[in-house]
């Protein structure tokens, strides 16, 4: 009994893929439907036992994410079983990337150190994007290597958490030497107005030594991150980055002045883009009322808001819905499918399910005594929070829609083996905390 209680979760999530891949299986009698069934249920189950008999660290971090990662998997599945086939390929590369991830970043301790790294090592793959990067749906962010398309943008979201992570175990990382203006007499010449002479008077600049702040050099750095995203005409990355950035600043600063200066550029920032780049001005336009142009650029957003009131409380049922009409539902749109056919309850209990695993990354970055890895547990919970709330408000029409993916649901190789990178290092850094996060 005892044992039937501790592997009561995974006895749930395994239920979960039987009974769904089973429905797709009757739908489309295949071969591929029970292997993929088998190997999602084997990795599960073989993870989570050896993070259970390893006690290597919070066990509800990896339950939430399998319960996710087989929505996912079931929704891309039933909406096209090839797209399934090679996600299922990714998810074993990403549960493979997660023990590796574990096992590399408990063993290593010096990432603290590494600051200048990250900020090169960044803008290296951002200067790759740029030069060799395809353009896809109005974003340069992707490299062509072989047979597969990497979006590094999705690697330097978690180097820009480690950057900022070893900033605040280290401020002085940032420093730089103050410079000194030398006192010196400033003359100003002498006019003459209709026969009159004007005469000026003289200044004196005094010596001083100049000193920028630490923080204010952090801001900098950061805006060198955001610049390129921008340039890359990433939006939802650029946001998200940004948001962080000022959690991060607020929590282990708390300095108003720095807070406030940062959000009065972004608003600038913000303001300058809805003025002068289409782009954002065709998005805006498109939350503000989708209807007036329902066949053209407000289609994707309408589309998405009649699926997901069209499955109603508890949905139309899996493979009985009409999804295939959102463009991008595999990615962008993935929650208008799960709310169409799993309903507006099967809805909630996915934001629930981020809840959890948000509460949960908090809860480690609340416990850990370490700043470093503080910072990078928040920083990470924050990647996890703020893209799920940018994709799924943009989703249902709360805020302006953003090209951004969905953690562990989501179609794409670079979304959820990052993904599986960033949970890696969560688990990692919870395996120091007495009882392991739980």
């Amino acid at each position: 009994m005892m044992i039937f209680n501790r592997y009561r979760p995974i006895y749930f999530i395994v239920f979960l893929n039987l009974l769904a891949f089973g429905l797709l299986f009757l739908r489309n009698p295949s071969k591929t439907v029970l292997l993929t069934c088998l190997i999602m249920i084997a990795m599960i189950y073989f993870v989570y036992f050896l993070l259970r008999w390893k006690k290597w660290g919070d066990l509800y971090l990896f339950l939430i994410v399998a319960m996710l990662s087989s929505i996912g998997l079931i929704m891309i599945f039933r909406l096209d079983p090839e797209l399934g086939t090679k996600q299922i390929i990714w998810f074993a590369g990403g549960i493979i990337l997660f023990l590796l991830t574990y096992f590399v970043f408990t063993n290593i301790k010096f990432w603290n150190k590494l600051t200048y790294f990250y900020i090169g090592l960044a803008i290296a793959l951002f200067l790759l994007t740029l030069l060799f990067g395809r353009n896809i749906s109005g974003a340069t962010n992707w490299i062509r290597i072989g047979r597969f398309s990497v979006q590094p943008s999705e690697y330097i979201k978690i180097i820009f958490v480690f950057f900022l992570a070893c900033y605040y175990a280290k401020p002085d990382v940032l420093e730089v030497p103050s410079f000194s203006i030398k006192e010196r007499d400033i003359k100003v010449p002498d006019f003459t107005i209709k026969e009159k002479n004007i005469k000026m008077p003289n200044f004196t600049i005094k010596e001083r030594d100049i000193k920028i702040p630490n923080n204010i050099m952090l801001s900098i750095v950061s805006y060198v991150f955001l610049v390129f995203f921008v340039l890359q005409r990433e939006w939802g990355g650029a946001v998200l980055l940004f948001l962080i950035h000022i959690v991060l600043l607020f929590v282990f600063e708390n300095d108003w002045k720095v807070i406030l200066g940062n959000i009065a550029l972004a608003f600038i920032g913000g303001l300058l883009g809805v003025l002068f780049v289409n782009h954002i001005q065709v998005r805006i336009d498109v939350w503000l009322n989708p209807w007036e142009d329902i066949a053209g650029k407000g289609y994707q957003v309408t589309q998405s808001l009649f699926a997901i009131g069209s499955g109603d409380y508890f949905g139309r049922g899996l493979g009985l819905g009409s999804p295939r009409y959102i463009p991008e539902v595999e990615t962008d749109f993935i929650f208008s499918a799960i709310c169409e056919e799993m309903g507006i309850l099967g809805g909630v209990g996915v934001i629930m399910l981020y809840y959890i695993l948000v509460y949960r990354g908090f809860k480690i970055a609340l416990t850990v005594e370490n700043t470093f890895y503080k910072a990078i547990a928040l920083g990470i919970t924050l990647i996890f929070a703020f893209q799920t709330f940018i994709i799924i408000g943009g989703v249902i029409k709360l805020i302006p829609l953003t090209g951004i993916t969905l953690p562990f649901i989501s179609y794409g190789g670079s979304s959820l083996t990052t993904s599986f990178i960033a949970l890696g290092i969560l688990q990692g850094i919870s395996k120091d905390i007495e009882g392991g996060g739980v």
